[in-house]
């Protein structure tokens, strides 16, 4: 009787998150084909950024991607196995910007105010983060630069530690579910033609992260004229002749106070209400 062969080895099988860390971190990437002349990863990843921002992130393919760049598909798979590692090099290619939140100007509430606004604009000019963040996300390089110099922003503060990554995670959630809101309402207003309206209007003076410059209550919230949905100002003119607002005194209250619900204007005060907390909580803890 002859002895049965030996076992194969069993072959290593890796995640999209396990093969995107190690693009994102340094690791082989290369297959067995030779790369295409001139194609580097960073090429494509700002290929795929222009076309998500131009088509949305629905349209993003790694063919699309090819396109863009006038190649086949198949040299695209010798940088980037798949569409799900190719999503976390762009996230982390917008991640930061030319400043760190620690080295802006002002104490640590300036700077987490700073950052939200920060981190407002980058969503108005790059939406499809949120749809692309909604995935688990795969920490790169940039993101983590970001974090640990945001939780530099609370040193000499008496946090602890866990406090303080607790109050970056706290304001992120608040920009981004706001930013999810606005989104929301702006596709619904526009129609198929919303998504490159937010681009747009997001993209503003001030194009560089770490500008606060000319940043007032309503950053990022500006009335929306001229496209399918109404503005702000016309739906208003509409309710006056429909409704009769005796009926709801206390908004009466506050319209006749200038005060304009659902308008998107909140943004700057919640911020600054979610600050209030957190300084009640560095107070506690520098006593």
């Amino acid at each position: 009787m002859t002895d049965p062969l030996p076992a194969s080895p069993p072959v290593p099988t890796f995640t999209p998150q396990e093969r995107a860390l190690a693009l994102l971190w340094g690791g082989d990437t290369r297959g067995s084909r030779g790369p295409a002349r001139g194609l580097t990863r960073e090429r494509i990843v700002e290929a795929a950024i222009d076309v998500v921002e131009r088509d949305g992130p629905a349209a993003m393919s790694l063919r699309r991607v090819a396109a863009q760049l006038g190649v086949g598909v198949a040299s695209l798979y010798t940088y980037v196995p798949g569409r799900a590692e190719l999503e976390a090099l762009m996230l982390d290619a917008v991640a930061v910007g030319p400043t760190l939140p620690h080295e802006w100007p002002g104490d640590w509430r300036a700077k987490l105010t700073a950052l939200a606004h920060d981190d407002w604009r980058q969503i108005r000019r790059h939406p499809w983060v949120l749809e692309l963040g909604a995935a688990e996300q795969v920490p790169g390089p940039n993101m983590l630069r970001w974090l640990d110099s945001a939780l530099r922003v609370f040193d000499g503060t008496g946090l602890r530690e866990a406090e303080k990554l607790s109050a970056i995670e706290t304001v992120d959630a608040y920009v981004r579910g706001l930013g999810r809101l606005r989104g929301a309402e702006e596709a619904a207003a526009d129609g198929p033609a919303g998504r490159g309206a937010a681009t747009a209007e997001g993209r503003g003076d001030a194009e560089s992260r770490g500008d606060t410059e000319g940043r007032g209550e309503t950053e990022g919230w500006e009335e929306t004229e001229g496209r399918e949905g109404m503005s702000t100002r016309e739906r208003d003119d509409v309710l006056g002749q429909l409704v009769d607002f005796d009926r709801y005194p206390a908004l009466r209250r506050a319209l006749a106070a200038g005060a304009t619900p659902y308008a998107g204007a909140p943004f700057e005060f919640g911020l600054q209400r979610l600050l209030d907390g957190i300084e009640q909580l560095v107070i506690r803890r520098s006593t």
